[in-house]
Formats: structure tokens, C-alpha cells, sequence
């Protein structure tokens, strides 16, 4: 069975090496639309593949950071880069360009990770990411799979190599949060008394 929860968020980019000349010299921005999917062969005691309240805990405040932020390949122009960091409080670091294939992968990539962090505590199966869906404009989108995350001819993704801006860092309810995440220290979704005995 699938769910799907919609995140949105403002954000700025330059697409380098890409066709279009104004996305490969100009920073622009768009309203972005996430749409994560997730699946599971079996519910948990309320009977859902996973609480939609859950999401809006870890991974709706790393979807967040993207909010009002410029994001850039750390493989850009030096002096470009300065630029984003001296003139943003907010902007985000990736291994790969900031188009919506590649955040299709790396909002997969994180929804993953911090899935596999995450202690359940309401009888949740197997929760697993399915897909990631980015609506960069309303009639152009990207989507991505699990296959995609693990293609290296797409890009290697790891924690390490996503950057967050301290402004970004410090909005966060734990400011060590994605520290945390690179570390492997689980976190935990809060205990369900049940009203009624399964």
C-alpha cells in the first residue's frame, strides 16, 4: 500500500550545464512541490502505513531547510559559491546540481535515512520510501526510485555531503539534529497508548 504527503517550499538555484540559457546563467527561483511516497505490506495499530503526524516531525523540518534558501553544487564556480554563502543566511550545499531530478534523489535519499533512524513505536511494518516526486513549475516534474538513489552515474549521495547553513541549522528544534542523523543516533516517535486491544 502507498500514502503520499505533499511538502512545499520557495527556493533559488542556477542549473549549470544545462540547455536552457537563462537556468545555466541566472539564479532563479521556484515554488517547488515534494510529494514523498511511501509504502508498507502491513499497517500499524491504527491501521495506517504511517501516521501523516509523524511527517511532520525530522523530515518535514529537512524538507523545511529548503525553504527561502539558494542552493548550489559544491562543484560550482568558487567565487559563485562565496556569493550564496555571503549574501544568503540560508542556502544548502549538494554533491550534485540543484535540478528537480537530482532533489528528487536527494529528498528520496533523506527521507530514507532518517526512516531507517527512527524508532516506531505503533506497530509500523515495513516503512520504506517508494518514490520522490519534485514539481519544479506546474507542468514539469521529476521522480525518482530506489534504483535511481543507488545509480552512481547519477551521483553519489551521502550526509556527509550535504551542507546546511548555520541559519538553517539554528531554525531547526534540535540544532544537532542532522548531526545526529550522520551519526546514526536514532531518534524516536513518541509511545501510542491503545484504546483498543488488537
Amino acid at each position: 500500500m502507498l500514502i503520499r504527503k505533499l511538502f512545499k517550499f520557495e527556493n533559488a538555484h542556477i542549473v549549470r550545464n544545462c540547455t536552457s540559457d537563462r537556468c545555466k546563467r541566472s539564479i532563479h527561483g521556484h515554488s517547488y512541490k515534494v510529494e514523498l511516497l511511501l509504502k508498507a505490506s502491513k499497517l500499524d495499530h491504527g491501521q495506517m502505513v504511517y501516521d501523516f503526524g509523524l511527517l511532520k516531525g525530522v523530515i518535514k523540518e529537512i524538507f523545511d531547510s529548503f525553504d527561502h534558501a539558494i542552493c548550489f553544487w559544491q562543484e560550482d564556480n568558487p567565487e559563485y559559491i562565496q556569493a550564496c554563502k555571503t549574501f544568503s543566511a540560508r542556502w544548502v550545499a549538494l554533491p550534485v546540481s540543484p535540478s528537480a531530478e537530482q532533489f528528487s534523489r536527494i529528498f528520496f535519499f533523506l527521507a530514507q535515512q532518517i526512516l531507517k533512524s527512527t524508532i516506531t513505536q505503533n506497530g509500523e511494518g515495513d516503512v520504506e520510501v517508494y518514490s520522490v516526486i519534485v514539481h519544479e513549475t506546474d507542468t514539469g516534474y521529476a521522480q525518482s526510485f530506489q534504483e535511481d538513489i543507488e545509480n552512481a552515474q547519477m551521483g553519489l549521495l551521502s550526509l556527509d555531503k550535504i551542507i546546511f547553513s548555520e541559519q538553517v541549522k539554528s531554525e531547526w528544534s534540535d540544532p544537532d539534529m542532522y548531526e545526529k542523523l550522520k551519526q546514526g543516533i536514532l531518534f524516536q516517535n513518541p509511545e501510542v497508548d491503545l484504546q483498543v486491544k488488537i
